[in-house]
């Protein structure tokens, strides 16, 4: 297969709608798009864009499921030159507040109703707007339950009929390879996100890469149910399948047992999934009744307990490695590896991509098979949106970007995963900082201290425990701490387990300093929540 020529988003929009202009490119609900439909569903909304003022170099937000609006969206703010900002569709306010402000988003697309959601809600709760927000102009909404001051999305995609299409040619012939196309937030080691500049070229690239290591083809059918907002999705799934020619079948949110008719129904090919969503596929009590053959391949993560399961549904499943900062994956294993090989080491480094195994302390190279740093140079992001100084910190003196991971490079030049230098904990696949959670813990009134670490799980790799130390015995319960949690952070940040202590229990060193990496064996006796 020929790889794009292209090194722009909607340039890739164009070629494959010339290469492929019947072959389907996209479904989701009861939408369906061949490349050449999709290519003028999104020259109509990038026309209602430019109508309502979206001009290169503007960031428009994108907060919904995994709708083909998102899709068209996206490809439509890239094709003015404007920059896509993924939004968490599990914000709490105050994190939609933190996203939309620190990314300088001026028009917003949402929806009215996402599972238990209530975006208008959730925004009506950011008051004044006006003064907490002032960059954004414009809320866009799609469903009846929006508000006065929104504008329905059928009038913005329907609201630039009177753009000329020698417009829209010319704005996009001035989008460059190097333009920043996403800014896509994730959580660091602080308790703000950060927000990760990409590319246009490196989107083609590096996803034409990884989908040359699945074996990708244009007759493949990807069941995508990753959220969007997350690069797993809208980075590594999204373009991987798109530069290859291939369909991409959405699902709005995952359930295995729709998702399991979903897959059988479209005959998907290719699984792009965290290890949670596999083991619910393979586990759920619907799997017999739905014949799933048809997936051949894709892209996992996890132990090789987890990808040895993956591989028992999906045969030719890779092993990935990567941040949001290095494209997504930067290693990548061969759809044809064997399978113990694909569950213990995640791939050699992609073309394009070059991996050092470093000492945390000096930096100095490290021989295969010693375990060090993990450090990547290549595909990485050109730095964090409005931090200077975070970026200038994240490169070594090479430039090599610091992931803070731990791994080492096997006899065959794979890379194997060894545990984190940082604090971050892994949920089903989701880096959360434990920082974050700690503070919004320290924040309630009954607590002296808080401490969040991640605790082994067989379903979600590690799930996040709390340590608490109350202001007195009995002066809140796991409960109440839950509920206080749950009004200020996304779900999947809410810690799963509770364990109350005396400060005299606490784990120290000689320095009197708590010992975080030891605060997981306090667990062995905590519940669930």
């Amino acid at each position: 297969m020929t790889a794009p020529a292209s090194r722009t988003i909607p340039g890739l929009l164009d070629e494959m709608a010339a290469r492929h202009p019947d072959r389907e490119a996209l479904i989701g609900g009861d939408q369906r798009y061949t490349y050449a439909a999709l290519r003028a569903a999104v020259r109509r909304l990038a026309k209602g864009l430019y109508a309502h003022g979206v001009r290169p170099g503007d960031k428009v937000g994108i907060l919904m499921g995994n709708r083909p609006e998102w899709v068209i969206a996206d490809l439509a703010i890239t094709m003015l030159g404007g920059v896509m900002v993924g939004i968490n569709t599990w914000a709490t306010a105050a994190e939609l507040e933190y996203l939309l402000g620190h990314s300088d988003t001026t028009l917003l697309i949402t929806v009215d109703r996402y599972l238990r959601y209530d975006y208008p809600a959730l925004l009506d709760q950011i008051v004044p707007r006006a003064e907490r927000l002032p960059k954004l102009a414009r809320i866009v909404c799609l469903g009846t339950a929006g508000r006065p001051d929104y504008l329905d999305y059928a009038a913005l995609r329907d609201g630039g009929a009177d753009v000329p299409d020698a417009t829209i040619d010319a704005v996009q012939r001035d989008v460059a390879p190097d333009d920043v196309a996403y800014l896509l937030y994730t959580s660091g080691s602080t308790s703000r996100p950060k927000g990760v500049q990409l590319q246009h070229y490196a989107l083609i690239e590096n996803m034409w890469a990884i989908g040359e290591r699945m074996h990708l083809s244009g007759d493949d059918r990807l069941w995508l149910a990753v959220s969007m907002f997350w690069g797993f999705a809208c980075e590594n799934a999204l373009f991987a399948a798109m530069t290859h020619g291939g369909t991409v079948v959405l699902q709005e949110h995952f359930d295995a047992g729709e998702a399991l008719a979903l897959i059988a129904r479209e005959r998907c090919s290719v699984l792009y999934g965290t290890p949670n969503m596999v083991q619910a596929l393979s586990e759920h009590p619907a799997r017999a009744r739905h014949d799933i053959t048809s997936l051949r391949r894709g892209g996992t993560l996890g132990t090789p307990e987890q990808i040895r399961r993956a591989i028992a549904l999906v045969p030719e499943i890779c092993h990935v490695y990567g941040l949001t900062e290095t494209y997504g994956s930067c290693t990548v294993t061969d759809a044809h590896d064997p399978p113990e090989r694909r569950a213990h080491g995640m791939g050699p480094a992609l073309p394009g991509v070059d991996i050092r195994i470093a000492d945390p302390e000096t930096g100095a190279a490290l021989p295969a098979g010693t375990v060090g740093e993990i450090r990547v140079k290549g595909y990485v992001t050109c730095g964090y949106y409005k931090d200077p100084e975070r970026t200038a910190a994240s490169f070594d003196r090479d430039g090599y970007f610091l992931t803070g991971d731990l791994g080492l490079l096997d006899d065959v030049g794979a890379l194997r995963f060894r545990g984190r230098i940082k604090e971050m904990v892994k949920t089903g696949g989701i880096n959360v900082a434990p920082i974050e959670v700690e503070e919004t813990l320290s924040a309630h009134p009954a607590v002296r201290l808080a401490f969040v670490v991640g605790v082994p799980d067989p379903v979600r790799d590690e799930v996040l425990g709390a340590v608490i130390v109350l202001m007195r015995p009995d002066a809140a319960t796991a409960i109440e701490l839950l509920a206080h949690c749950r009004s200020a952070l996304a779900a999947y940040k809410v810690p799963r387990l509770i364990r109350f202590v005396a400060e005299a229990e606490l784990p120290l060193t000689v320095t009197g300093k708590v010992q975080k990496n030891r605060l997981a064996e306090l667990f062995g006796g905590a519940s669930g929540v």
